[in-house]
């Protein structure tokens, strides 16, 4: 049983209050907490009969060099040395703050700062995510399972296989469907894994009629035990294109094999305006335009992502009325260039596999380089609901409004989003660009990312935001919350610029309301 299935196990709902547990409210699951211990989703405990947030409130620091602490933990009531830190770009992230459960009240923290210029406020919160998911590229050419074939973790279904795209194949986990409404155990391993991935975590992924795949954000995928390098350069059509030139002089022939569209050199457009010969050469698959054939093989872990072994496969009788001889040479090679072989026309025109000649080395060796990295990428997805909403004004749509219309900036513990168009605000976050550590969950089960809403404060009080809320980061830093937890400060990472003043001057510009 995984840990955080232990989690939901320990915890019992109905269990009586005695007198020296208390009552954490900052969530659904409403646990009795002992003095000492914290509740089921180890967030929330009982220091001293108070409910404090366990974490710590986590500030970045946008003036700092990335990567450095810049500032020690600050526990309750202790001072902040705001030297260390008070250089106009602070951003009070959502990690650490706490929820507006039970969503009557403000968002935990509201925080005012000018900078160059422009007053901003900062709405900050953790939300609780039911409706919420991760879509997981994976970087490879290797067949891992047929579209839609159901995706498992811990033996329960928890999402399923999407369209392949461009040298990845994308799945799609999470939902509330797989989180609530299936059994028990389905929703605990969907919030096992989607808490992982999001954590940067490696989490092992079993396909249906597929692959077992781990996945770890940033990192290179594994597929059936073998560790995955490079990402396909393009498509064998593409690869044609790009590197024709480098093959002219040097061979007779060139088929780049791919799964999807496998390309000819001699019959491409690329290889006929450099004056290629035609060679006679047979492709057994669908041709589509000249040089490019599809489904030459059936999907799988070989050649350029299709199901061979030996290239050879792929091509039918040499024709010598249409160029074929004695002699001809031929090179194949795959998207990535991780399979190459070169081969020589006997008398009988059949291909012949001879010692790979170095004059040819070079070329391989450029599709090689042009690969780049083969990567899982974790993409957060979560719906905005009206209870998160509401702890920012007391008209939720109004906030939909104003993220739709770009006047309100929305982030996750600091990193840029991109918000689906359409109704509501559901956004999408690339996970290596949030700090380590920064998702949480509630065993309902759901999820629980950090989400700030930075405006101008002009725009928030026209919201109507909590304006009697609105703290200075200082103060924020000297006294701390509701939750009582310390504050501790580290540097932005580089590549999360804040504060958004273009976007946000560009929208009063607008006149964005």
């Amino acid at each position: 049983m995984s840990e955080l299935a232990e989690r939901f196990e320990t915890h019992d709902p109905g269990e009586k209050q005695v007198a020296e547990k208390i009552r954490c409210d900052a969530c659904p699951v409403m646990c009795y907490i002992s003095d000492g211990r914290t509740g089921a989703c180890d967030r929330y405990g009982n220091v001293g009969g108070r409910i404090v947030r366990m974490d710590p409130l986590t500030i970045l620091d946008h003036a700092t060099e990335a990567g450095g602490a810049v500032v020690p933990f600050v526990a309750e009531g202790e001072e902040w040395d705001g030297k260390l830190v008070n250089t106009g770009r602070r951003f009070v992230t959502a990690i650490g703050a706490g929820t507006t459960y039970p969503d009557y009240k403000p968002a935990p923290f509201i925080v005012s700062q000018e900078v160059e210029g422009v007053d901003l406020v900062t709405v900050v919160t953790e939300g609780i995510f039911s409706y919420c998911g991760v879509k997981v590229k994976i970087d490879t050419d290797r067949h891992i399972g047929p579209e839609t074939a159901t995706v498992r973790s811990a033996g329960e279904a928890i999402g399923h296989v999407t369209t392949g795209e461009y040298g990845s194949q994308m799945l799609s986990l999470g939902g509330v469907h797989h989180l609530t409404g299936g059994s028990k155990a389905e929703g605990r391993a969907t919030c096992d894994a989607l808490l992982n991935l999001c954590n940067r975590k490696p989490v092992e992924l079993t396909i249906d009629g597929g692959s077992v795949v781990i996945v770890e954000a940033g990192k290179p995928p594994v597929i059936d035990g073998k560790l995955e390098h490079r990402m396909r350069v393009g498509c064998g059509s593409a690869t044609i294109g790009m590197f024709a030139t480098q093959w002219r002089g040097l061979v007779d022939e060139v088929v780049v094999v791919d799964d999807h569209i496998t390309g000819v050199v001699s019959e491409h457009q690329a290889g006929k305006v450099l004056g290629w010969q035609d060679t006679g050469i047979k492709i057994v698959g669908r041709r589509s335009t000249p040089g490019r054939y599809f489904k030459v093989s059936e999907p799988g872990l070989g050649w350029g992502g299709t199901s061979i072994s030996d290239p050879l496969s792929i091509l039918g009788e040499w024709n010598a009325k249409k160029g074929a001889r004695p002699g001809l040479s031929l090179l194949m090679v795959s998207t990535t260039g991780e399979q190459f072989a070169y081969y020589e026309l006997d008398d009988a025109l059949k291909p012949v596999q001879k010692p790979f000649p170095e004059r040819l080395q070079k070329s391989v060796g450029l599709i090689e380089e042009n690969c780049e990295p083969a990567l899982c990428t974790v993409l957060f997805v979560g719906g905005a609901g009206g209870s998160l909403r509401a702890g920012v004004t007391e008209n939720p749509v109004n906030l939909t409004r104003s993220v739709q219309g770009l006047t309100t900036y929305v982030t996750v513990g600091g990193a840029p989003v991109y918000v689906w168009p359409g109704g509501g605000i559901t956004l999408m976050v690339d996970v290596t660009r949030v700090p380590e550590g920064a998702f949480g969950y509630v065993p309902t089960p759901a999820l629980v990312a950090p989400i700030e809403f930075t405006l101008r404060r002009d725009d928030y009080i026209r919201l109507g935001g909590y304006e009697a809320e609105i703290r200075s980061v200082d103060d924020i830093l000297a006294k701390g919350g509701e939750y009582l937890n310390p504050r501790h400060g580290t540097a932005a990472p580089a590549r999360n610029p804040w504060p958004p003043l273009a976007q946000l001057r560009r929208a009063a510009g607008n006149g964005a309301k």
